[in-house]
């Protein structure tokens, strides 16, 4: 009777490890700044305000409130981005990319800049 009690045990141990290895993990939800309209809510040379929208085909839109719209383009390299203005490239390091804010250092001539961006009011 013992020896069966622990057969049914070593079973049941055993069934549950065959069902966890074969049980796909959950992956945590990826956060994507592509795509989304960000407001800049922080920065020292950038319009508080000024939109940032990084397009999946590349193109990359800024717009603010007393500007006509400016397209350039964005790409992805290594760990982090290259922004392309008037044709001009710029390195771009992503400092922090959550749900509720995406904080880039773009490496322009001069001091690089820092911009804190946070996920657009909707309409």
């Amino acid at each position: 009777m013992y020896t069966q009690r622990l057969r049914s045990i070593s079973l049941a141990i055993i069934a549950g490890l065959v069902i966890s290895a074969c049980s796909e993990p959950v992956a945590p939800a990826k956060v994507s700044f592509i795509n989304q309209v960000w407001r800049v809510s922080e920065s020292s040379t950038i319009a508080r305000g000024m939109l940032y929208v990084f397009l999946s085909d590349g193109t990359l839109v800024l717009a603010s409130a007393n500007n006509k719209p400016a397209f350039g383009a964005w790409k992805a390299e290594g760990a982090g981005l290259t922004m392309i203005e008037e044709g001009r490239p710029y390195k771009v390091e992503v400092l922090k990319l959550s749900r509720d804010e995406f904080r880039l250092r773009i490496h322009n001539p001069g001091q690089p800049v820092e911009i804190t961006l946070v996920p657009a009011d909707q309409p």
